[in-house]
């Protein structure tokens, strides 16, 4: 679940397979409004979609002249970054 609130989007619940598309399409939508800060840190539980959905967020800022930073990011996906090779790739605050 996504609630934005000001400048910052607050990422609630798990983020996993299930409901990726729609986290994604969320976020995208906080950017277009001009949110592009994304807090994880009430994120229950994450598989390796979540770093599609991070990196579609990317994306979708980077179409959008804007940059995307990720406040505390939780330890199993900064995990998952590593096993991937990716770690250096994620927009951490």
């Amino acid at each position: 679940m996504i609630e934005v609130s000001g400048e910052r989007v607050v990422v609630s619940g798990p983020m996993t397979m299930a409901g990726a598309a729609v986290l994604l399409a969320e976020g995208e939508a906080a950017i277009t409004n001009s949110a592009a800060v994304f807090d994880l840190a009430a994120v229950t539980d994450l598989d390796s979609s979540c770093l599609a959905v991070v990196f579609g967020w990317m994306r979708a800022a980077r179409d959008a002249g804007k940059t995307v930073k990720l406040l505390n990011p939780p330890q199993n996906l900064l995990s998952l970054a590593e096993v991937y090779g990716v770690s250096d790739l994620l927009p951490q605050h």
